[in-house]
């Protein structure tokens, strides 16, 4: 399951670090084969939850006859026992007496409710599980999901747990932060390498800032990764966030006047304020207009910008003006509302480079 829009950009990752066959994508979801399933599943950073598939259908009629569908799909079409043996070899033994959850989620309009396909897969259930388990309404050692959207359903057993979406850096969190999987996509868009210079300058809890550190903390060639925030308190929360995870460079800063050194960084990623955070809808094109002016001029030439924004035809006018070449941009949906994930590179230059006089300059 991944967060919707982002579906590409996981099934790139898992073709890319798991080797893995994608077979099919749609809203919210990845399907994939591996030729050997384990541990590394759990590793992956743009997905919000990895499940051992067990049944799927595109042929929902949308009526209550589909609950039968679901009772009989469930007891016949999935081999149970391999299912198991995959998810105790993967999640950690636990001393008690093993449990079992079921889990129901429905989008759209059927003859039919929630609890009612949960009941259906229930049924389906009955007597697949050991003896010695016990049914447990929360925190169950094996938890089996039917999501259904429309026509749709996909039923599996879930291998990861809240801390695949949630992670577990974050110790301090800010209203309206990040979450950790679009962010690392963001950091997956990006294409960051070692030795570059990486920049969140609107960093906030320093979420994206702690999945590059994911990234490249595993490269023997040091890199710099760097940020800030114009409130004191969100640079405190970005301290604490990524205290376990390197060294990162933290100021309070302004974004529309960093103090660094022309062309001097090799990424930027950034989520800049939605206009309803601003409290004043009308001002986030001058905000994109100045900090996207500064962002080109620390950038490197033919440096990568990824930016995640919610008005992008205005943050589209703001780049024009400053010559980037547009190379992707993705539909998602943050906080309730639409947002667009935009990569861009800035055009090649010339040796030549005049100093910044706008602000005091350091080099990183």
């Amino acid at each position: 399951m991944v967060h919707p829009g982002l579906e590409q950009v996981a099934a790139d990752e898992i073709e890319q670090e798991l080797r893995g066959d994608v077979k099919r994508t749609g809203p919210g979801f990845v399907v994939f084969r591996l030729d050997q399933i384990d541990e590394a599943v759990l590793k992956l950073r743009t997905t919000e939850d990895v499940f051992l598939y067990a049944w799927g259908t595109d042929a929902l009629t949308y009526r209550a006859a589909d609950l039968e569908s679901i009772r009989r799909w469930t007891t016949r079409e999935v081999n149970w026992p391999q299912l198991l043996r995959i998810h105790q070899s993967i999640r950690p033994k636990l001393k008690s007496r093993p449990t079992y959850q079921f889990v129901t989620q429905m989008t759209g309009e059927h003859g039919y409710l929630r609890k009612d396909a949960r009941e259906a897969l229930a049924r389906g259930l009955a007597r697949k599980f050991p003896d010695n388990w016990r049914y447990a309404e929360e925190n169950a050692t094996l938890e089996v999901w039917l999501t259904i959207q429309g026509k749709t359903a996909i039923c599996g057993v879930r291998l990861s747990d809240r801390t695949m979406r949630h992670r577990t850096y974050k110790v301090e969190h800010q209203r309206a932060s990040l979450r950790p999987t679009m962010a690392a996509a963001m950091v997956r868009l990006a294409e960051l390498r070692p030795g570059q210079v990486v920049m969140d300058p609107m960093c906030g809890a320093g979420t994206v800032l702690a999945e590059a550190l994911g990234v490249l903390g595993e490269s023997r060639q040091p890199s710099t990764v760097c940020g800030g925030d114009i409130e004191r308190g969100a640079v405190r929360l970005a301290t604490a966030n990524l205290r376990r995870l390197g060294r990162p460079t933290l100021f309070q800063w302004n974004a529309a006047r960093l103090p660094l050194a022309s062309s001097s960084v090799d990424r930027i990623l950034s989520n800049p304020p939605f206009g309803k955070q601003l409290g004043r809808p009308s001002e986030i094109g001058l905000l994109y207009a100045r900090i996207v002016k500064e962002f080109d001029r620390v950038l490197k030439s033919l440096g990568r910008a990824v930016l995640l924004v919610s008005d992008f035809p205005l943050l589209r006018e703001a780049v024009r003006e400053i010559g980037w070449r547009s190379e992707r941009t993705l539909r998602v949906r943050v906080l309730g509302q639409t947002a667009i994930i935009s990569v861009w590179r800035k055009a090649e230059q010339s040796a030549t480079i005049l100093p910044n006089t706008a602000a005091s300059s350091h080099q990183l």
